[in-house]
């Protein structure tokens, strides 16, 4: 404790995550973890300038917000940084319209931004809408554009409910996320390369040495064949 009290010294601001800091969630609800309640009134109370940060993505800021004042917390939408507002932001200032593959509960968050003819694909921990129609869908945008763009709310691997463990966006990410494997450097590699793709290249087929010193086109990895490709996308995908 000495040595993080030295480590401490100058702190001016403390930046607070939400779930699993000041409460454990419940469907619809939630219990505040023992002493959250006094000790944000506590840092309120002090010098220490006090914000919250979330990746919450199934309920909106406003929810979130009333929901933390109901559980007796002292705080304000103007307190909280959340990702919907922060990806609203981004669509904006990128003239983007996305496909939304996300939660109803912030579906309210988008209703000024355009989602007609989709050139983008924005997902949460969308619950029961990650069904095979809907993920299909997404995958579909994202394969018809020419440098696709897809915007996740986080990448957690599960999170914490009063009821238990539950899986969160993470897994569902990875699905959509694409990686060309090919043997040529320039049509394969190059031509992934140049729609936003991340690419291997395998060295079988069409593969020369040369290919690794190819003056315009770099390949993300080089592999021996397509077993070793897998063997690495297995061993990050567990990751």
């Amino acid at each position: 404790m000495a040595a993080w009290g030295q480590r401490l010294a100058g702190v001016r601001g403390v930046l607070l995550d939400i779930s699993g800091v000041l409460f454990d969630g419940a469907e619809g609800s939630g219990v505040p973890i023992a002493g959250s309640v006094e000790a944000v009134a506590r840092l309120k109370r002090s010098r220490l300038k006090v914000r919250f940060c979330t990746n919450e993505s199934q309920k909106s800021l406003g929810d979130l917000v009333e929901l933390l004042q109901q559980l007796g917390f002292d705080i304000s939408e103007g307190e909280v940084t959340a990702p919907a507002p922060a990806t609203c932001l981004i669509l904006k200032e990128r003239g983007l319209r996305p496909y939304l593959l996300i939660s109803d509960g912030i579906r309210s968050e988008f209703d000024q931004i355009d989602t007609s003819n989709p050139n983008c694909v924005v997902i949460a921990d969308a619950g029961e809408s990650f069904s095979y129609q809907n993920m299909n869908k997404a995958f579909q945008v994202l394969m018809e554009l020419e440098n696709p763009v897809l915007i996740s709310l986080g990448k957690g691997r599960y999170y914490k409910e009063t009821s238990g463990l539950m899986l969160d966006v993470g897994a569902y990410v990875k699905a959509l996320e694409a990686i060309m494997i090919g043997d040529d450097i320039v049509g394969d590699v190059g031509g992934a390369q140049r729609c936003g793709m991340r690419a291997l290249q395998v060295r079988t087929g069409k593969f020369r040495p040369s290919d690794e010193h190819h003056p315009e086109v770099k390949a993300d990895g080089y592999v021996d064949n397509l077993a070793e490709a897998v063997d690495l996308l297995l061993q990050h995908a567990d990751k």
